[in-house]
């Protein structure tokens, strides 16, 4: 039983070792630089022990992208904000995910690109089992259809704009201004900014100014 306990012990240390030399690699030289050999090497066991852990580089990839989302992107999800707005509160999500993505914008990209290709699909389950119950303890007590609308629109603005992101199109600085705007939009109540934007009053305000001179 001891002689059992203690193989376990090192396979569980090997693939620990195996999933820091693959972070390592993605932050610091991105994920067209994670190559079986380089890892295998880099982390000194042998194509054997590597193939018996992670059977493809997607399995790798996933999984190194994968832990380090549990240890920074959704690290600090465990101590949401109390009595926040709704605006607040949904962009401390996105702060909490999106601002080490800023630090490390190679794992935004080699996120994106696992997310895309086999396997991903991992990243997607990990991340609905963080951030939904998070988010919808700031949704609670809205009316269902508006709740909705707000998910879908985040989600389809996210998407987008990683996308965008992986393609060159802007920076990844650019994305949670991109949030903060579109939620502030979703969640207060512009009806005075709408008012002021409507052609009949704009006109009022033209005859006011004239017929002051």
């Amino acid at each position: 039983m001891t002689s059992r306990v203690s193989e376990d012990d090192r396979q569980a240390q090997t693939y620990e070792t195996i999933l820091r030399v693959v972070m390592k690699i993605l932050q610091s030289e991105g994920d067209e630089a994670v190559q079986v050999r380089t890892v295998a090497k880099r982390a000194r066991v042998s194509l054997t022990t590597l193939y018996k852990l992670f059977p493809t580089l997607d399995d790798l990839v996933v999984a190194a992208i994968a832990r380090w989302m549990e240890s920074n992107g959704y690290a600090g999800l465990s101590s949401p904000p109390t009595h926040a707005s709704l605006y607040d509160g949904l962009m401390w999500v996105h702060r909490q995910i999106f601002e080490p993505w800023e630090r490390n914008p190679r794992m935004l990209r080699a996120y994106h690109r696992a997310r895309s290709g086999p396997g991903g699909e991992q990243l997607d389950v990990q991340g609905m089992k963080k951030v939904e119950p998070v988010a919808r303890a700031f949704l609670e007590g809205l009316d269902p259809a508006y709740a909705e609308d707000i998910a879908r629109a985040m989600t389809y603005l996210i998407c987008g704009s990683i996308y965008r992101f992986s393609i060159g199109e802007i920076a990844v600085t650019d994305i949670l201004p991109a949030i903060g705007r579109t939620l502030y939009r979703l969640t207060t109540d512009n009806a005075a900014l709408a008012a002021s934007a409507r052609p009949g009053r704009q006109n009022r305000r033209r005859r006011k100014r004239a017929a002051s001179r």
